[in-house]
């Protein structure tokens, strides 16, 4: 057993399975699609096109306001933090189909396909299909399921059309976010509905992404209230299997609204939801106590949920205003080997203070109640007991103060928090930022941070077969004696407008672990039930290991001229984990340590041609994954979009084009799949309504 991977062999959710369908009705509705919105093209030229990214300055882009770092509007090139925002334009011109796609234009992140609906994701190292280190929010509303501790990144979606922004917080956020921040925070933010008056319908597919189709409508009294409702289909046929699997198809449906109401000059308020609903294709192993003891299941995983959150915001003065957030969550996921549905309700409250000598302080409370049941599928996957209610409860207070006028300031705060595995803990941070001219920035940070333990860590008991003359198991077991991963992080960074057509930005870090996750061997003993006798190896989660990383990101960003845009990083990554004392795991650190690239470059660029046309471009390397036995490998996308008028568009986009087929993760069961060399056809209508 590879036990540094315990949440695919353990947990069983990265396998597939599946069948293929091939989306006859989808294609049928494309071409009757676009029959009407070329007639409709004729009549219609009062749309608000969409302002191409190579005409917008450098300088505008570092006066972009972020939230995710203070939950307060800031500056992006006046944060101290290695923050990098992906706006609206990038994931336009990136031809992403989905969220992961997109995160892939961020420095630092490492994204790699497990298989069609599968990705492993992780930031400064750690990566893993459910991101554990990473804490991940839509609007501020958490994603992160506390029964595998991470994100299940095949059910969140949203019409990427709807994206303001996704800020890449690289490195720990705990002080404001709370536990499991504790590699990244990732907020996609949606638009204010003001932003989306007015019609849009998208549709098209190909080889890999069959069909697909979108629409969002939007409107309002143009002063105080506006809304928008969208709806998203697609079918997504299965990746390259050497075997001849072809289990992987994937297909989901989702429905939602927002609704932004400024009833005056101080309050504002947003309520929104989300509904959905798909199929996701896996092959699991699964072991039994009767012959032939482990059997590989090709079965789709059935995925439902929702959400409706609502947001209030009053400002008292320009020195003074609060926040209120809540949201309801449901999901229910059913698979193979287990399947669980969960109710998460969260509410949290932020002051904002400006306090004399210009300080900007913050303070706030919430709680977050998850209440999950899990059904036992199979005898060898259990959690014990089956329902358990995870409790909460935060506070946190942070304050900038200035030392030297527009120069130079020093921020403090920290996180509190009790929740009901490890009980209390604290992730204070300090972070320097000095300006000493409006185009350069120079910062620092130390921060702690903690990831929590998860039911899996707690209560799991997985079985699996170890071989079958004599007939012996392992079992992995949650005893609750795994306490929290902790971190102290070293961060600083530069950026600078050099030139008005050159920026750069660069990020160091040093991550000092304790308490890791280590998977640790008991005493054999013997069963006689189940029946027939067997033997079981006992394997405990525990916090073995110790350890560091470090490395470093540049991302320049340069405008040669008002029709080129030329953008690139290169990420550097060194990961040192060993063992602590009394630890026997021996396989944990080395697997971690080699399931991280060292090397990732990125290359993006975006030209505006004449007749209305635009020509995006990227280039990827990834360093090889020793642990994974993985080569290292290139690729590169390209989309050609056409503008046939103010309302229609066309784009054809290539994935992954310089080979047949690559592999990019080990985390399937069975043969390595290979991400397929690709290519669709999107055609889109949008009218702007005034």
């Amino acid at each position: 057993m590879n036990k540094s991977s315990y949440c695919s062999s353990a947990c069983l959710t990265y396998a597939s399975g599946g069948t293929v369908r091939f989306p006859v009705t989808k294609i049928l509705i494309s071409l009757l699609l676009l029959t009407v919105l070329v007639k409709e093209s004729r009549g219609n030229d009062n749309s608000k096109p969409e302002v191409p990214l190579t005409q917008v300055s450098l300088e505008e882009l570092g006066e972009i306001e972020v939230t995710t770092t203070s939950k307060q509007p800031v500056k992006a090139s006046q944060t101290p933090a290695a923050i990098y925002v992906i706006t609206q334009e990038d994931i336009r011109g990136s031809g992403a189909t989905s969220i992961p796609e997109a995160l892939r234009l961020a420095p630092g992140v490492e994204v790699a396909r497990v298989d069609s609906n599968t990705w492993s994701l992780g930031v400064r190292g750690f990566g893993s299909a459910l991101s554990r280190s990473v804490l991940v929010l839509i609007d501020g509303r958490t994603v992160y399921t506390p029964l595998f501790a991470g994100v299940y990144w095949q059910v969140q979606d949203t019409l990427l059309e709807d994206i303001e922004r996704i800020e890449v917080i690289r490195g720990p956020g705990g002080t404001i976010w709370g536990a499991n921040a504790v590699n990244a925070v990732i907020n996609i933010i949606t638009k204010n509905t003001k932003e989306t008056y007015g019609t849009l319908v998208s549709s098209g597919g190909g080889n890999l992404d069959q069909g697909f189709v979108n629409f969002r409508y939007g409107s309002g009294n143009g002063h105080s209230f506006s809304y928008r409702v969208y709806g998203k289909a697609f079918t997504r046929g299965p990746e390259f299997h050497s075997d001849g699997r072809q289990f992987d198809d994937w297909r989901m449906g989702q429905t939602g609204f927002r609704v932004d109401l400024d009833s005056n000059d101080r309050d504002t308020f947003t309520l929104q939801g989300d509904i959905y609903r798909g199929e996701a294709g896996q092959r699991l192993q699964i072991t039994s106590y009767s012959p032939p003891y482990m059997t590989n299941v090709e079965q789709n995983a059935e995925l439902a949920g929702g959400n409706l959150m609502a947001r209030w915001k009053r400002v008292f003065s320009n020195r003074s205003d609060i926040q209120l957030q809540t949201y309801y969550d449901r999901t229910n996921r059913s698979q193979a080997n287990f399947a669980e549905s969960r109710d998460t309700f969260d509410i949290d409250f932020v002051n904002h203070l400006k306090l004399p000598w210009r300080q900007d302080f913050l303070w706030g409370l919430g709680t977050r109640l998850s209440s999950g049941n899990v059904t036992e599928v199979v005898p060898t996957v259990i959690f014990t007991p089956n329902h358990l209610t995870d409790k909460l409860y935060n506070a946190f207070i942070q304050d900038e103060i200035p030392i030297v006028s527009n120069r130079l300031s020093l921020t403090i705060g920290s996180k509190f928090l009790h929740n009901n595995y490890s009980g209390f803990e604290a992730q204070p941070s300090a972070r320097l930022l000095w300006t000493p001219n409006p185009r350069q920035t120079f910062w620092g940070a130390v921060t702690r941070a903690v990831r929590t333990p998860s039911r899996v860590e707690e209560d799991l008991q997985l079985t699996g077969l170890f071989m079958s003359n004599p007939l012996t198991f392992y079992r992995v077991v949650g005893d609750r004696k795994f306490s929290s991963e902790k971190l102290i992080g070293y961060e600083v960074g530069y950026r600078s407008l050099i030139k008005p057509k050159f920026y750069v930005d660069i990020a160091a870090f040093y991550n000092n672990y304790t308490n890791l996750l280590s998977i640790e061997p008991g005493t054999p003993f013997s069963e006689t039930s189940p029946p027939p006798g067997h033997v079981v190896f006992p394997l405990y989660f525990r916090n073995g290991l110790l350890g560091n990383t470090s490395g470093f990101e540049i991302s320049p960003d340069w405008t040669p001229t008002r029709w080129w845009r030329l953008r690139g990083s290169y990420s550097y990554l060194h990961i040192d984990l060993n063992q602590s004392s009394g630890s026997q795991d021996i396989s944990t650190a080395n697997s971690i340590q080699g399931s991280s690239p060292h090397h990732q470059v990125a290359i993006q660029s975006s030209f505006d041609l004449p007749k209305k046309l635009e020509l995006d471009q990227s280039f990827r390397y990834v360093s090889a994954l020793p642990a994974q036995q993985l080569g290292a490998y290139t690729t590169a996308d390209v989309q050609f979009s056409w503008h046939a008028t103010r309302s229609l568009s066309l784009s054809v986009v290539g994935q992954n084009l310089f080979q047949p087929h690559h592999a990019e993760s080990g985390g399937d069961p069975g043969s390595l799949v290979g991400m397929r060399r690709s290519a669709y056809v999107k055609l889109t209508w949008q009218i702007w309504q005034r």
